[in-house]
């Protein structure tokens, strides 16, 4: 059985504190259950004070055997933003922009940018899968999407992470690699009427809206909105071309993180769960979320645990 993990973004002690309450010891360096594994669900990594001590726990359940682990959009960042361009002399794949560096900043100086250090958590990032699927779950960090898991088949390695060769198209605009990659690690992304806009949770102007993508009866821009109730509630409730969005064919429950939920967690339908609770706001409103999962196909509300 597995404990589903959300977006831990560098506070250890707080993850600490859930497998402890998940019944977790650490033995040998490394947390174990007697009869459980946990399940991360990726971004690891930016935002926290922690962040090394996050990667290196995480990194030891994983090779003990006692986790899994899915790639998230800041892993992803991490690796194409040390990758050269081959295309243009002095840039790399992720755009060394003032905006991306002061993203990723706290994490360069834990790890101490260009270190051996950060060259082994980078290759270790490398081999981390884009998605999971086993007998009774899925996993994924923002989007599960059948066509485009699909398409990523031949750029794919066992189990699950990109080839080496695969870099390159992951971080081209335009590219189907790109777009697929994109739509597991973010999600999907709607455009807004024109004229239409709204600031992000960061103050960032957009005008393209992520979408509940596993929300077969939503309809308008209002009712696909992934965003904060008030920001939703100003959207249009007119139709929206959901041909767009995958749906979800509800075959066995999927978690995902990525989406910064508030509230109580709770699931978001019988068969789907997000379980990024904002772990970097402060206490009480941010949380880190888990849900202990016994190989049940509907999802409980009472096996959502958190710190």
């Amino acid at each position: 059985m597995y404990d589903i993990i959300g977006d831990i973004h560098g506070h250890a002690s707080r993850l600490e504190a859930l497998l402890a309450k998940l019944g977790y010891q650490q033995r040998a360096g490394v947390w174990r259950h007697p009869e459980r594994k946990a399940l991360f669900l990726g971004d690891l990594i930016d935002r926290g004070a922690e962040q090394l001590e996050t990667v290196q726990l995480v990194k030891a359940m994983m090779q003990a055997d006692t986790a899994l682990v899915v790639m998230g959009n800041h892993e992803f960042n991490a690796v194409s933003f040390t990758m050269p361009d081959p295309d243009q002399a002095g840039a790399y794949l992720r755009a060394h922009s003032d905006k991306n560096r002061l993203q990723h900043q706290d994490f360069l100086d834990q790890v101490g940018e260009g270190s051996p250090q950060h060259q082994e958590i980078l290759a270790w990032f490398k081999t981390l899968p884009l998605y999971i699927e086993l007998e009774g779950l899925r996993a994924v960090h923002a989007c599960w999407h059948p066509a485009h898991i699909q398409a990523l088949q031949p750029y794919l390695a066992a189990p699950g992470c990109l080839r080496e060769d695969a870099w390159l198209p992951a971080n081209r605009k335009g590219h189907m690699v790109f777009e697929a990659v994109t739509t597991l690690l973010k999600g999907v992304e709607v455009p807004l009427p024109p004229g239409m806009s709204f600031q992000d949770k960061n103050g960032v102007r957009r005008y393209a809206m992520r979408a509940r993508w596993w929300d077969r009866s939503a309809r308008t821009y209002e009712e696909l909105g992934l965003m904060t109730e008030d920001a939703r509630h100003r959207l249009p409730a007119v139709p929206v071309d959901t041909r767009v969005l995958p749906g979800y064919d509800d075959v066995k429950p999927v978690f995902f993180g990525h989406y910064w939920q508030t509230g109580t967690p709770h699931p978001l339908s019988p068969t789907v769960a997000c379980l990024d609770y904002s772990v970097v706001r402060p206490a009480p409103q941010g949380k880190l979320c888990a849900y202990r999962w016994n190989g049940e196909k509907t999802l409980k509300r009472a096996h959502f645990e958190w710190v």
